[in-house]
Formats: structure tokens, C-alpha cells, sequence
């Protein structure tokens, strides 16, 4: 066993992990996904927003107010359909509102 007794950068991490791989990946699609409908999200809510985990086939947006989650609400379905015709299987898309940190 190897052991390393200096810092790893996280990438070299995720290279040797196949867990901390997985997450990079789901973390870069779900930035994917959300760059993908962000023409769809009224600007003044755009700041707002980040993308959340992704499990199986649904995924998660971190919103900032409860607010601005109403307005998305209402936009789930364009999103979704959105998202279906660049070939991403979803099936929901869940809304989690709470404090972002910038």
C-alpha cells in the first residue's frame, strides 16, 4: 500500500478513486445540464441558481429563495423537455431552496 504524506490535488484524487471519479463526472454533468437550459431561465434568476446532485434520473437545482423557486417551478417542464431532446434521460427535476454559498 502506498501511503502519500503530501497534499493531492483533487483531480489526481479522482483519478485514483473510481467513487471520487463518479462524483467529479455527476458534479460535470449537472454543471452541464444546467448550462444547457440557462437560456430558458429569466436572467434576473440566473444568479440564483446551481446545480445540484444528480440521482439516477432526476436531478436537483439548488435555488436561493423560495421566490425564484415558484418561478422555476412553473419552467420544470420546458427544462425537462429540454434536457430529453439533448439525449439527458430525466424524469424530474427537484427544487431545493436554502442559502447558497458564493
Amino acid at each position: 500500500m502506498n501511503r502519500r504524506n503530501h497534499p493531492v490535488p483533487l483531480h489526481e484524487a479522482a483519478e485514483d478513486s473510481p467513487t471520487f471519479a463518479r462524483l467529479a463526472q455527476l458534479a460535470r454533468e449537472s454543471t452541464e445540464r444546467l448550462k444547457a437550459i440557462e437560456s430558458l431561465i429569466p436572467a434576473p434568476l440566473r444568479a440564483s441558481i446551481r446545480p445540484g446532485p444528480i440521482e439516477g434520473t432526476t436531478w436537483c437545482l439548488l435555488v436561493d429563495s423560495s421566490a425564484a423557486a415558484a418561478k422555476l417551478r412553473q419552467l420544470l417542464p420546458v427544462f425537462t423537455a429540454k434536457l430529453s431532446s439533448r439525449g439527458v434521460e430525466i424524469t424530474a427535476i427537484r427544487l431545493k431552496v436554502g442559502s447558497l454559498q458564493r
